[in-house]
């Protein structure tokens, strides 16, 4: 039977949490401009691991922002162009 799952450590964060992340991780600046939420956006997202965790035990293997933009950036590191890369 296939199932759906939500792959996530549970917790959400900011924009201003991801961009400081990122200029700690990548030593670089990320320019910003700051404005008003727009209609549509969502106040917070995360993703909700609890189905995966208690079916299958699963775990995530990152757990902080700084780990997942640090994954993230060496991936890219590596791969320049994306995948074909």
């Amino acid at each position: 039977k296939a199932c759906i799952y939500n792959l996530g450590i549970g917790r959400g964060y900011s924009v201003k949490e991801v961009i400081d992340a990122v200029q700690c991780v990548t030593g670089k600046a990320v320019p910003v401009e700051y404005g008003p939420r727009r209609p549509g956006d969502p106040a917070v997202l995360y993703a909700d691991a609890t189905k995966i965790r208690t079916e299958l035990g699963w775990q995530p293997e990152v757990t902080t922002i700084e780990e997942i933009v640090e994954t993230a950036w060496r991936w890219h590191m590596r791969h320049p162009t994306g995948y074909g890369s």
